[in-house]
C-alpha cells in the first residue's frame, strides 16, 4: 500500500495531465456532432475488425466438428453400401447373407410434404442420371422413401410419412421382422406392425431395415422404439418408432441403385407359379 501512494505522490503531474486529458477528450467528443460521430465510426470499424476476426477464428475451429461430420456420413455411406462394420476394409462377401452391389445417386430435396396423409417429395436428379422408380432413397440419418415417378432431370419419392408406405424392418439386436407404416399422425413417429410376440421388444431397441426386398440393402437405421402396444386378438405387436431423420427438413439425399435388382425380380417372377 505505501508503495502504491508513493508511485501516485512520485507520478502526481503525469496522472494529473491525463486525468485532464481525459476529461477535455469527453467533454470535446459529447459537445460536437462531428468528433463524436468519428469516435463511434472509429470505434464501429475497430468492433468490426474485432468481430470478423473472431468468426474466423471460430469457423476454424469448427472445421474440425464439420469435418468430423462429413467423416461420419461417409462412413455410414459405406456401412450402408458394403454392410461391413469396418468401412475401411473391402467388403467380404457372406455366401448366405451377401453384399447388395449398389450405386449411390447424390440428389437434393427440392420439395416436401408432410402434413397430408399422401406425402411426396420431389428430388432435383431423374432418368439421366439413372433414377428408376422403386429405388430407395436414404440420408446420413436413415431411409427418407422409395422413388415413385421419373422425368429426365426430376423424381418424386413416396416419403415414410405416407399411409400407402410400406417397408420391410427389422429389429436390429433380434431380427425380427415387421412391416414398417404410418398412421398419419405424427411426422416424428412411424409404426412397426406384424412383429411376432415372443420377439423381445424395449423401449430404445433400435430398428433398421430388413433387407428382404431389392429396394433397401438391410441395416440402415430408421429410428428406436418408443411405445409398445399388444393386441390381444393376434399374436403380434405394433411399435411407436422414433425416427431419427427429421421428415421436415430434408436437403441432400442418396439414391440407393442395386444393380442385382432387375435380376432379382426376373428370376423371382419365374419362379412364380403360373397362373
Amino acid at each position: 500500500m505505501q508503495q502504491i501512494f508513493q508511485f501516485i505522490f512520485k507520478n502526481s503531474h503525469r496522472l494529473l495531465f491525463l486525468l485532464l486529458l481525459g476529461i477535455s477528450l469527453v467533454l470535446t467528443i459529447q459537445a460536437h456532432s462531428f468528433h463524436k460521430s468519428k469516435v463511434i465510426s472509429s470505434a464501429n470499424f475497430l468492433t468490426g475488425g474485432i468481430y470478423t476476426q473472431m468468426n474466423n477464428v471460430n469457423e476454424y475451429f469448427h472445421l474440425k466438428s464439420q469435418n468430423d461430420a462429413l467423416a461420419k456420413e461417409n462412413a455410414d455411406l459405406r456401412r450402408m453400401i458394403f454392410n461391413e462394420k469396418d468401412t475401411a476394409k473391402p467388403p467380404v462377401i457372406d455366401t448366405i447373407r451377401g453384399v447388395r452391389k449398389v450405386d449411390v445417386i447424390v440428389s437434393k430435396v427440392i420439395h416436401n410434404s408432410y402434413n397430408v396423409h399422401e406425402n411426396y417429395l420431389t428430388i432435383n436428379s431423374g432418368s439421366l442420371k439413372g433414377v428408376k422408380s422403386d429405388m430407395g432413397v436414404v440420408n446420413s440419418q436413415g431411409i427418407v422413401g422409395i422413388v415413385d415417378k421419373v422425368s429426365n432431370n426430376y423424381a418424386t419419392v413416396i416419403s415414410i410419412l405416407n399411409v400407402k408406405s410400406q417397408i420391410n424392418a427389422k429389429i436390429k439386436k433380434s431380427n425380427h421382422f415387421g412391416s414398417l407404416v404410418w398412421n398419419g399422425k405424427n411426422t416424428g413417429y412411424v409404426q412397426l406392425i406384424d412383429v411376432p410376440r415372443l420377439a423381445s421388444v424395449r423401449k430404445g431397441d433400435t430398428i433398421v431395415t430388413g433387407g428382404q426386398s431389392v429396394i433397401f440393402p438391410a441395416n440402415i437405421n430408421i429410428g428406436t422404439i418408443s411405445k409398445i402396444y399388444t393386441d390381444n386378438e393376434t399374436n403380434y405387436y405394433t411399435l411407436d418408432i422414433k425416427l431419427f431423420n427429421d421428415m421436415t427438413n430434408l436437403g441432400y439425399v442418396y439414391i440407393v441403385k442395386s444393380k442385382d435388382k432387375e435380376e432379382i425380380e426376373t428370376l423371382e417372377q419365374q419362379s412364380k407359379p403360373n397362373e
